[in-house]
């Protein structure tokens, strides 16, 4: 049996449009508006990086700075900084005496997002960590607010389990991609990234010490909160 998605056959996996376009630029146009320093972000990276997908993007991007803003925290974790332009989404609604830490694996990113960051009005709040987040999450003393995961798939439960015992009670986890690219929607899920997302979505729906909801959102964000 074919499942039809969006006027796309989905049989077995491939990756399929998770979203009408029509309905992705509506929502756009009625949401909030990049500022220059982003607009800027996106233009560079959609213009010269190669996996330029990878970017929150418009859309996104002023979710998680609603997010943020909502939560108002005062510590934040991002595990996977890209450009730098999700942690400057999610940098708009620091409290007062807030930081952000952001680690990047890829040394070349992390010293682009470093000059954004550096023409931002909260470069001094923003704390990047270059290397493998495996290592460097255990290092940070600190109770973290608000984690958003957006780095290697295969390492995404991990990451949960080690920013967890450290999230406050009441505090969200984000977790970017666990839709990735329509390919978990199959019944016969391939691939080791994709198997990573369906593995992930399935512990924490299994995990009695959060609450979670999974937004179909870009590329899909699943929003959990610490009991």
């Amino acid at each position: 049996m074919h499942l039809v998605f969006l006027g796309l056959t989905f049989a077995g996996i491939m990756n399929v449009e998770l979203l009408n376009p029509l309905a992705e630029a509506y929502a756009e146009q009625f949401s909030g508006a990049q500022d220059e320093l982003l607009q800027e972000i996106a233009a560079y990276t959609y213009e010269t990086h190669p996996h330029a997908h990878m970017l929150s993007g418009k859309l996104q991007g002023q979710l998680l700075c609603m997010l943020s803003s909502m939560v108002r925290p005062s510590r934040i974790l991002e595990i996977g900084t890209f450009t730098g332009y999700s942690a400057l989404c999610l940098a708009k609604g620091l409290s007062s005496d807030g930081l952000l830490y952001t680690i990047e694996l890829r040394e070349e990113d992390a010293l682009k997002a470093l000059a954004f960051f550096n023409k931002s009005t909260v470069k001094d709040r923003i704390k990047l960590q270059v290397g493998n987040a495996l290592d460097i999450i255990p290092a940070l003393n600190e109770s973290w607010d608000m984690v958003f995961i957006d780095a290697d798939k295969v390492n995404y439960i991990s990451y949960y389990e080690m920013v967890l015992p450290q999230l406050k009670q009441g505090g969200f986890i984000v977790a970017d991609n666990v839709l990735f690219h329509g390919r978990v929607l199959g019944k016969n899920i391939e691939g080791k990234n994709a198997k990573a997302i369906h593995a992930f979505n399935t512990y924490v729906k299994q995990d009695s010490r959060v609450e979670q909801v999974l937004l179909t959102v870009r590329d899909g964000l699943m929003l959990i909160m610490k009991k």
